[in-house]
């Protein structure tokens, strides 16, 4: 019989913060049955089990409302659930080799120097790339100081330097994505962090970026349906929290300014 463990001794088995475990207990997804004289929470071995579900959803990319259905509701078809993921997840799986065919491609190619063909950068980065949005982006940007400076960096880039780039924007829509999924608020810690390696990101690989600028990006992630959809594509409510985090990541910069100044 499993003994009853604490909130740290349940992070630490199953890869999960403590920030993770409280947040699951306030939306009563995982509330624990237990509590030691002190008051501190215990999970017996029907929490774990619970638990142990809410892990596995959670990996296959079920929102935290709909595992909560999931486990309460009698009613609900499981099995259908988890069909319509599978199907999702070979769909994923199909795209994703696509992608290592391109990228493949570039990597052949890396020592040629040469740009990417435009056929190449809609391979590389599907949705994302559009021709009809770049000849928008230069009307509108093309005498800023930011868009000469963005041309001229990315002019020298090989084709290896894009699938680089495309790899880190995939591990920052990702970090943001899990800090999101983890009910990380667009305020912590975590959150902010993703945030200020969106703006380095942007900052190394096109232009300087400050954090005070970078809201106005922020700001566009939801002005702008087309930058909407991309985040939402990969989360729903993505866009807001990356906004948001991202304001939350320019005023803790002030902060640090302010404070080094006085």
């Amino acid at each position: 019989m499993l003994t009853a463990l604490t909130v740290g001794q349940v992070a630490e088995r199953f890869d999960v913060t403590v920030r993770t475990l409280h947040h699951y207990d306030q939306i009563g997804l995982l509330v624990p049955s237990q509590r030691t004289s002190a008051g501190y929470r215990l999970y017996t071995g029907d929490d774990i089990t619970r638990l142990q579900t809410v892990v596995v959803y959670r990996r296959l990319g079920f929102p935290l409302e709909e595992i909560a259905r999931l486990l309460d509701e009698p009613s609900v078809d499981v099995g259908e659930h988890l069909r319509r993921q599978r199907a999702a997840v070979l769909t994923r799986l199909r795209e994703m080799r696509d992608l290592v065919t391109a990228i493949d491609r570039a990597l052949e190619k890396e020592m040629s120097g040469n740009k990417l063909t435009r056929q190449e950068q809609k391979a590389l980065f599907g949705g994302s790339f559009s021709e009809e949005y770049e000849q928008e982006a230069e009307q509108r940007w093309g005498e800023s100081q930011a868009w000469k400076q963005s041309q001229t960096r990315t002019s020298k880039y090989t084709k290896a330097d894009w699938v680089a780039v495309k790899a880190e924007m995939g591990a920052n829509n990702a970090s943001f994505a899990s800090a999101m999924a983890d009910g990380e608020p667009a305020t912590s810690e975590r959150a902010m962090d993703a945030a200020e390696q969106h703006r380095l990101h942007i900052h190394h690989r096109f232009y300087d970026l400050t954090p005070d600028v970078h809201r106005n990006l922020g700001d566009m992630y939801l002005a702008d349906p087309r930058f909407t959809k991309n985040y939402e594509d990969i989360a729903p409510g993505l866009a807001q929290y990356v906004r948001d985090a991202i304001h939350a990541n320019a005023d803790r910069a002030a902060a640090r300014a302010a404070a080094e100044q006085s």
